[in-house]
């Protein structure tokens, strides 16, 4: 109990503005909260979080926050919680967001530059898999246009274009990829 009453009364000095209390607060609950955080994230295959790296992640987001009023130890850890649980999921959400690439495979670079696009494509779904790409990314589509119909060099795409080179690199990468799996039987 008496560790109870220690942990709230650091809290309300810390809360009151008082000076070196978070300082003091924080290597009292430490072990606590880091070993919520290693629960959280116990069970949690989809996150690449560790319990360590979510414990900071929280830490500085309570600090940044100045409306959060914390009455004592159980709303203190109870509030971590809930936290912790909002940036699991915010960071699985991340992870899975289409502009991240979402559901898409991974492939080496190297590899997938060199991915042969089918010899017996039919240009019908090819027009509409480009269509498609268009949607996703038009940048894309560009590319596959200028390097497939054209047949620019990397480098000249890179001048239509006005990007750097690498950047034709990884889209042409991406983009065979991406044509290789829509154009599969």
């Amino acid at each position: 109990m008496q560790q109870s009453d220690d942990v709230t009364l650091l809290i309300h000095a810390w809360q009151g503005g008082e000076s070196g209390a978070l300082e003091k607060l924080l290597p009292v609950v430490y072990a606590d909260l880091r070993a919520m955080a290693a629960r959280l994230l116990a069970g949690e295959s989809a996150s690449t979080l560790q319990p360590t790296e979510l414990l900071h992640d929280t830490l500085l987001k309570v600090l940044r926050v100045d409306a959060l009023r914390i009455v004592d130890r159980r709303h203190f850890f109870s509030a971590f919680a809930r936290l912790m649980r909002h940036l699991i999921v915010d960071r699985i959400r991340e992870a899975r967001a289409e502009k991240r690439g979402g559901d898409w495979e991974r492939v080496d670079l190297i590899e997938a530059i060199n991915l042969p696009l089918p010899h017996d494509m039919d240009i019908e779904r090819l027009h509409v898999a480009i269509d498609d790409l268009d949607q996703v990314d038009a940048r894309l589509a560009r590319i596959v246009e200028l390097r497939y119909f054209v047949g620019l060099t990397m480098q000249d795409i890179a001048k239509a274009l006005e990007v750097d080179e690498r950047t034709v690199y990884r889209g042409w990468a991406v983009a065979r990829s991406w044509l290789q799996k829509q154009m599969a039987p």
